[in-house]
């Protein structure tokens, strides 16, 4: 739901000026913008045999990912209900089969055939909580890359061990909110004090105040690519994502890699839903040229280490 006008009260009514029916998911929405930026792509989950289940499928294939990790069960598929303030947003989220999927139920041979492994919604998911170390283990073992975005806990108890989880995980991908909430920290700069105890490369998403990575050559920000006139920031951190593995994915140095994610970040606040803006790859190429001033080359003299 987009524009509206101030939030609704219980027991009351209020109008949106604008909805969108559009693919969902942290991870369905990196998958689909990573496919359409050039990678071959996979996507593992579970959905419900329904019409949001089939809606899934067909905006995945529609962007070339690939499906068959995709199971079935007999819940409904998950939906949330986004209702969009300028640059923020709240959701409701109804979990239905996603919170079924299991270890078991991951194609592995799928997996080993991969080159990168990409876990999202990490409090969506209780049926693979209690696994991921395991699966991430499993990745690196047949020799993935792999990257981790938990997101938000809806519940807000933020249980979950980065000590066991980050020392397989080669990208950990939290925007500052949850960075400071994952790790039980008071401030951001306590956050990054913990996150630097792990050899994990951390990248903390700041909205519109760019990126800043945390690596063992040491701190590093990226200003954003500030859009003006979003429409709304449906799946911009996913897009962030997308872009920073694409990059990474073609042993871009790291600096390329912030850079680029930045610049899928801002592209996709041009288009309403998480997918939209990369329907079209060469009007996205001329937003990043026309609208943003990117060049590929221009990150580097951007860039200022701060090893401190």
């Amino acid at each position: 739901m987009n524009d509206i006008q101030g939030f609704p009260s219980i027991g009351k009514e209020i109008l949106a000026n604008n909805m969108t029916l559009t693919l969902g998911s942290s991870a369905a929405i990196f998958a689909s913008n990573l496919s359409s930026l050039g990678a071959k792509v996979g996507f593992i989950g579970k959905l419900g045999k329904d019409h949001f289940g089939d809606y899934i499928l067909e905006e995945l294939q529609g962007a070339g990912v690939r499906t068959e990790g995709i199971r079935h069960g007999e819940r409904p598929t998950g939906a949330t209900f986004v209702m969009n303030f300028g640059e923020d947003r709240a959701n409701v989220t109804y979990r239905g089969v996603m919170e079924t999927l299991t270890f078991s139920d991951l194609p592995q041979d799928l997996l080993i055939q991969a080159r990168h492994l990409h876990f999202s919604s990490y409090f969506f998911q209780p049926g693979l909580q209690r696994d991921l170390h395991k699966l991430l283990k499993l990745a690196k073992n047949a020799g993935l890359t792999t990257s981790f975005d938990a997101q938000w806990d809806p519940a807000e108890q933020w249980n979950i061990d980065l000590a066991e989880l980050l020392p397989y995980t080669d990208i950990f991908l939290p925007n500052e909110k949850e960075a400071i909430n994952l790790t039980h920290s008071t401030s951001l700069d306590r956050a990054i004090k913990f996150l630097r105890r792990f050899n994990t490369t951390t990248i903390i998403k700041l909205g519109n105040k760019g990126s800043l990575s945390i690596s063992k050559r040491g701190l590093l920000h990226l200003p954003a690519y500030v859009n003006p006139h979003t429409v709304d920031a449906i799946g911009a951190g996913d897009s962030f994502n997308a872009g920073f593995i694409y990059k990474f994915l073609q042993q871009a140095p790291l600096e390329e890699c912030q850079d680029f994610g930045n610049l899928m970040g801002a592209i996709c606040t041009t288009a309403a839903g998480g997918t939209a803006a990369f329907n079209d790859p060469i009007r996205m190429v001329e937003i990043a040229k026309t609208q943003f001033g990117y060049t590929p080359d221009g990150v580097i003299s951007k860039c200022l280490y701060n090893v401190e």
